[in-house]
């Protein structure tokens, strides 16, 4: 596909006059999925699937448009030169953009991920007999994801990488569930099948009378993929510099107040991982590693090239929407297998659901326990409770109610498939809080 690429791109290149510049972006997938209801597989398949991105820019103007590539040359070349056409015609009718990023050629790159992946033959034997016994529902999904980009400067970028991810939930006889996310680019028998039995020890908890608790304040530890859910919050009116010029950003009180978090909280930019490409939608190079929150403190944030050059700034390359792209939080020195003996007494939440914003600007965020969330006495789980609504500032439990990190970090994966596979998640540890606000 790269090669084929390439070449598309050099006929539309071509095809452009000295007035017009042009961004070309490849996206796609060579993917195998596999549908799981009460273990069993309902459904399988695979998927092969490109789509071409073009970005037409004409005296400070931009139009753009997609379609979907065959797997023939011929008539991608006629479908592109079409789309070519059709943005020619509409470009002139928009409006000028005052911070309109012009391509430029900063250097190419290529970087080519390889895995080591179940092959599709061997999927449904690897992983159906450590779900035996129990009620599992879940996606399957493994293969190749790739990107690219090339501008009529004459930049070139390619990425692809393999990864694999098991996004399941299992469930009791009375509809309580436990979800986790089996994910990485290695396969390892014997990790995922420890995996599971940590979920299927939790299975088993669930089935135990759920408690319900008063709205208060408590001892909370919050798992990874919990953690991982906050994070992602970040990328929504958070770490985007343009949303701390606009006044709209949970992280304003860092940069005007001069307010921290616990000295435990470090979060970077991290493309070192592998999983995502550095290169953005323009085409832009990140660097490798840009902290944004080290030991507490704001040091940088996202600016993409329309932000710089609308604030006289000096961009980081971030994309246009300033989200986090392969965000890392650091890890810390409590000790997994320690987690239940330091919590001691209080609440274990392994999932957050449905999260938003109560107070942006106060770095309020509200949501709920769900899934396999438990009361804990004296370092043993005695009960799951209840769903629980939260309503707490981040300012709270990252900052002085942060007790401690645990010393291993876990990918928890972006899962979407609404336009193909996504690239990357979330690298981040557990986290023990002093204190943690339910509300109902």
């Amino acid at each position: 596909m790269e090669k084929s690429f390439n070449v598309l791109a050099e006929k539309l290149i071509n095809s452009i006059k000295s007035d017009e510049h042009l961004k070309i972006g490849i996206s796609g997938e060579h993917s195998q999925f596999i549908r799981f209801s009460q273990s069993k597989v309902r459904q399988s398949g695979l998927v092969d699937d490109a789509s071409l991105y073009l970005d037409l820019i004409k005296n400070n103007r931009n139009c753009s448009g997609s379609f979907t590539l065959t797997d023939d040359i011929e008539s991608n070349e006629k479908l592109a030169m079409i789309e070519l056409h059709r943005l020619r015609e509409e470009v002139s009718t928009l409006p000028r953009d005052p911070f309109i990023v012009l391509p430029k050629d900063t250097g190419s790159s290529r970087e080519n991920n390889e895995g080591s992946l179940l092959s599709e033959s061997e999927a449904v034997s690897s992983l159906s007999p450590a779900m035996k016994g129990v009620d599992l529902a879940g996606i399957w999904a493994s293969g190749r994801i790739f990107s690219g980009n090339i501008n009529s400067s004459g930049q070139k970028h390619w990425f692809s990488t393999d990864t694999f991810s098991l996004d399941y939930s299992l469930i009791t006889s009375d509809e309580k569930m436990v979800k986790a996310t089996f994910a990485g680019s290695h396969w390892n028998q014997e990790e995922y099948e420890r995996f599971m039995k940590d979920s299927i020890i939790k299975l088993n908890m669930m089935e135990n009378k759920s408690r319900k608790i008063k709205p208060g304040s408590y001892r909370t530890y919050i798992a990874p993929a919990g953690v991982a859910d906050i994070i992602q919050m970040f990328s929504w009116g958070g770490v985007g510099e343009a949303s701390i010029r606009q006044g709209n950003s949970s992280l304003s009180k860092m940069r005007k107040n001069k307010m921290n978090f616990s000295s435990c909280f470090s979060l970077s930019e991290d493309f070192t991982t592998g999983l995502v490409p550095r290169f953005n939608g323009n085409g832009e190079l990140a660097p490798e590693k840009l902290d944004l929150i080290l030991s507490g403190n704001l040091k940088n944030t996202l600016i993409s090239s329309r932000t710089a050059k609308e604030y006289g700034l000096n961009s980081n390359y971030a994309s246009d929407g300033e989200s986090l792209r392969s965000p890392v939080l650091a890890t810390g020195e409590l000790r997994e297998e320690e987690v239940m003996k330091n919590l001691d007494t209080g609440i274990y939440l392994s999932n957050l659901h449905y999260l938003n914003w109560s107070d942006r600007i106060g770095g309020r965020i509200t949501g709920m326990t769900r899934y396999a969330c438990f009361w804990v006495e004296n370092g043993e789980v005695v009960a799951p409770i209840e769903n629980m609504r939260f309503d707490d500032s981040i300012y709270n439990f990252f900052g002085n109610n942060l007790e401690a990190v645990t010393d291993k970090s876990q990918l928890i994966p972006t899962v979407q498939t609404y336009d193909g596979r996504e690239f990357g998640g979330v690298f981040c540890p557990g986290i023990l809080l002093k204190s943690f606000e339910l509300t109902l």
